[in-house]
């Protein structure tokens, strides 16, 4: 019998030498293809030639703090032109820049070494090439590579990843005021429970966010320029007479950073660790929130508006599926995979350097897009949602056995009061309600024959369950 003939071509197209011909490579990974747009902001601070620019930024920065202060002998102070020019190294690096970097490298087979040669190539022209051995004076690669990252994810989180994250939780909050008097059913363990309001439950959700924004917003960038082993031996060794550790300091600090005073090779990264802990925690109440809404669009609680055009479902027309949330759920279970590997990872160093942190900072751009990719997600798909009032209030109305609670504190109360008969009232509302329905006549002819003072039969007979809500509505003003 002969071979079936294969359903599936054993010669392909190489999609990898077809991306070379093309304006843009063929993407390997998500955030670099279809989720493009929402992390483009990123590739600014986070991205391979970021970290080029920003390296060439602190070794330009270097370069003119040592000479501003005339810590070297013979190297006084740049002119303003000289200065100017020298920050257009970095002001003016651009994708012909990448190119040059990398064609360098090719032959260093070191991006750091090829950045002090990029920037030597450029003193000529300003008149200071004999400042050439200046460059990357007294440094070791981890002096140049933890100042650049330390920037790059400074200006990542305080310019992209929080201001959105902010957007989303005033959204949030904005919702939480909106709703704040709506009513709802809660569902402890899944089963009714007392009632609450959708606004305070909402409220919740912003405060826990509105927390972790707030110590991300205190993080401290810290950075360290000392040398090979964090000792300043070379320093002393060149020039004896220079205060190393106030140009260190001072250095470090004008990059707009915090000085770390005692490090190996490398500053230990314990910041980084912190800074990604706080945003995996944020990413993981994030994650409840999506699937609390998620559940509440599934029960009806939240109607979703249609987009005009857009598919919910290949085969059933009547669908509009919550995909943002689920988006960002996957998304966030990501961001928050790396985060956690990358905080772990890079509080480890063999003795003075090993390069594990090296690969692995290559990293943190996926895991804060994906972060900001949910994050976005997140914001698409609450701005879709509508309060389907009318479900939540039939939902109450259909248990009321969830008055149940207020009853037996009632009587309780009463009891201690002095009303007689007001004994084993948990018990008696057990009887009355556990796994049963009780309808609202029900529910009040019990309390008429309960006994219960005036005032307190009164007040139980006007509660339902729409109204057993405490003050669920006045908690919403905790939101700043």
């Amino acid at each position: 019998m002969a071979d079936s003939p294969s359903r599936i071509p054993s010669g392909r197209l190489s999609l990898a030498a077809a991306g070379e011909t093309a304006a843009r490579p063929i993407a390997l990974g998500p955030l670099d293809g279809r989720y493009r747009p929402a992390v483009a902001p990123l590739v600014d601070y986070l991205s391979e030639a970021a970290l080029n620019r920003d390296r060439v930024a602190v070794e330009v920065e270097w370069l003119i703090h040592l000479t501003r202060n005339s810590v070297l002998p013979g190297a006084g102070p740049l002119s303003a032109e000289q200065e100017e020019g020298l920050r257009k190294i970095v002001t003016e690096f651009d994708t012909a820049s990448v190119a040059e970097l990398a064609e360098i490298e090719a032959v260093t087979v070191h991006d750091v070494k090829a950045v002090e040669y990029y920037i030597g190539r450029r003193l000529e022209p300003l008149g200071i090439k004999h400042l050439t051995p200046m460059v990357h004076f007294g440094c070791t690669s981890e002096d140049v590579n933890n100042l650049s990252y330390a920037l790059g994810i400074k200006g990542a989180v305080e310019d992209v990843w929080l201001p959105a994250a902010r957007a989303l939780v005033g959204q949030i909050a904005d919702m939480a005021r909106a709703s704040r008097d709506v009513p709802m059913l809660s569902r402890t363990h899944g089963q009714p429970a007392t009632p609450t309001s959708l606004g305070k439950e909402l409220a919740v959700a912003a405060h826990r966010l509105g927390r972790q924004l707030a110590r991300i917003a205190r993080t401290q960038y810290l950075g360290k320029i000392n040398g090979a082993t964090g000792t300043y031996a070379a320093h002393y060794a060149s020039v004896p007479s220079a205060d190393w550790q106030e140009v260190s300091e001072s250095f470090v600090e004008g990059l707009g950073l915090t000085w770390n005073p005692l490090t190996t090779q490398i500053e230990s990264h314990d910041w980084q660790a912190e800074l990604y802990a706080d945003m995996a925690r944020f990413n993981r109440i994030l994650h409840n929130v999506c699937t609390d809404v998620w559940s509440y669009i599934s029960i009806g609680y939240f109607r979703q508006i249609p987009v005009a055009g857009a598919t919910g479902s290949s085969t059933m027309p009547h669908k509009v599926n919550p995909i943002r949330f689920e988006n960002a759920e996957a998304n966030l279970e990501v961001s928050c995979s790396l985060l956690d590997t990358l905080g772990a990872t890079l509080v480890t160093s063999r003795w003075q350097r090993d390069l594990t942190d090296s690969s692995s900072q290559r990293n943190i751009g996926v895991a804060f897009g994906h972060s900001l990719l949910a994050v976005s997600n997140v914001a698409r798909g609450l701005k879709g949602l509508d309060v389907a009032e009318e479900v939540l209030a039939e939902d109450l109305d259909t248990n009321w056995e969830v008055l149940a609670e207020a009853i037996q504190m009632v009587m309780r109360a009463e009891a201690i009061a002095g009303v007689p008969n007001m004994d084993n009232p948990y018990e008696r509302l057990k009887d009355l309600t556990r796994g049963q329905r009780v309808d609202a006549a029900r529910m009040k002819e019990f309390v008429s024959e309960l006994g219960l003072s005036s005032e307190a039969e009164s007040r139980l007979l006007a509660l339902t369950p729409a109204t057993y809500n405490g003050i669920a509505g006045k908690l919403v003003d905790h939101l700043s």
